[in-house]
């Protein structure tokens, strides 16, 4: 694993926020200050096939970096905002309703959070 590698897998799993491509880099040149956009890029995604990030998309806005943790999503549908939510692993049911092995899942959960609530509240009269 490269210099950089390691120093972003640290400030994605570090981090309690779900981070943008850009928010990583700026984190990384910080500590690293020659660092490009590119090489940050390149390493999330190596990061991401060696299964220690995921990417979390969220149709319409920029794609984020979290933690491999188990743990699924709250996603605003009004502001894009991700909140980490810890329900029960469905792994085994999800592969007795198939019947196949799955490698994986990931669920997000759609709401709309506090923030965009109060400004909804606002707007009605």
């Amino acid at each position: 694993m490269t210099r950089y590698a390691a120093l972003i897998e640290d400030i994605v799993n570090g981090s309690n926020d779900h981070l943008s491509v850009e928010q990583v880099y700026l984190r990384l040149k910080e500590k690293e200050p020659k660092v490009v956009l590119a090489t940050v890029y390149n390493n999330l995604n190596r990061l991401m096939e060696e299964g220690k990030i995921r990417k979390v998309a969220v149709a319409g806005y920029a794609d984020r970096y979290d933690k491999m943790e188990r743990h699924d999503h709250l996603v605003c549908k009004q502001c894009g905002a991700l909140q980490d939510i810890y329900l029960k692993d469905l792994t085994s049911q999800l592969r007795k309703q198939i019947g196949e092995e799955i490698s994986s899942y990931d669920l997000k959960v759609s709401y709309i959070c506090p923030s965009c609530r109060k400004k909804n509240d606002k707007h009605v009269v």
